[in-house]
C-alpha cells in the first residue's frame, strides 16, 4: 500500500507543482548541451561544457558536490551568508556574473539571499521534486551548475528569495569589478 501511495504522489508531483507555483520559470534547454544561449538582447553566450573529470579537477570537493551533484551547505556556515560588502557574485564554476550585492538581503535562513538575478538570462530555473518537496531549482545558465533554489517569500519589488549556496559563488568586491 505504501508503494502505491508513493507512486501516486510521484505521479502527481508535476500537477501539484503547477498549483503551488504560479510563477513562470525560465527553463534550461532539455539537453543542456546546446553550445550557446542567446540573451534577450540577441548576444551569444557560449556555454561551458565539461566532463565530470574536468569539473572535479577544477573545483574543490565542497564546490563540486554543490555545483555538480546538487548538494547544499549547512545554514550559517557558508562564506557569504553574512557578507555586506558591495560587489558582484559570480558562478564559482565558470565565472558568469549572477547576482549584485544591491539585491542581497538578510533572509534569516543562513544562506546568501537575493531578490533578483543580475539579468534575465544568467540563471535558469527548473522544477525540483527531490526529498518529497516541490521547489524551483536555480542553475547557472552558462555551465548548468546547481546554485540553490528560489522561493516566493522574498521582499519587494519581486517577492522572490533566491536562496544560494556560498560554495557555488565567488565574490568580486566593487573595487575589482
Amino acid at each position: 500500500m505504501f508503494c502505491f501511495r508513493l507512486s501516486l504522489l510521484l505521479a502527481l508531483m508535476p500537477l501539484l507543482a503547477g498549483c503551488q507555483n504560479s510563477r513562470q520559470t525560465v527553463q534550461t534547454p532539455a539537453d543542456q548541451q546546446a553550445a550557446f544561449l542567446l540573451t534577450p538582447a540577441g548576444d551569444t553566450v557560449w556555454r561551458v561544457l565539461k566532463t565530470d573529470e574536468e569539473w572535479r579537477a577544477e573545483l574543490d570537493a565542497r564546490a563540486y558536490h554543490i555545483l555538480r551533484e546538487k548538494g547544499t551547505e549547512r545554514a550559517f556556515t557558508g562564506e557569504y551568508w553574512d557578507n555586506k560588502k558591495p560587489g558582484l557574485y559570480v558562478c564559482r564554476a565558470c565565472g558568469t556574473p549572477l547576482f549584485s550585492s544591491e539585491t542581497k538581503f538578510r533572509s534569516g535562513t543562513g544562506w546568501p539571499s537575493f531578490y533578483q538575478p543580475l539579468n534575465e538570462w544568467c540563471v535558469a530555473e527548473k522544477p525540483d521534486y527531490s526529498y518529497g518537496m516541490v521547489r524551483t531549482e536555480v542553475l547557472c545558465a552558462v555551465c548548468g551548475g546547481h546554485l540553490g533554489h528560489v522561493f516566493e517569500d522574498g521582499p519587494p519589488p519581486t517577492g522572490l528569495r533566491y536562496c544560494i549556496n556560498s560554495a557555488a559563488l565567488d565574490f568580486l568586491p566593487a573595487s575589482e569589478k
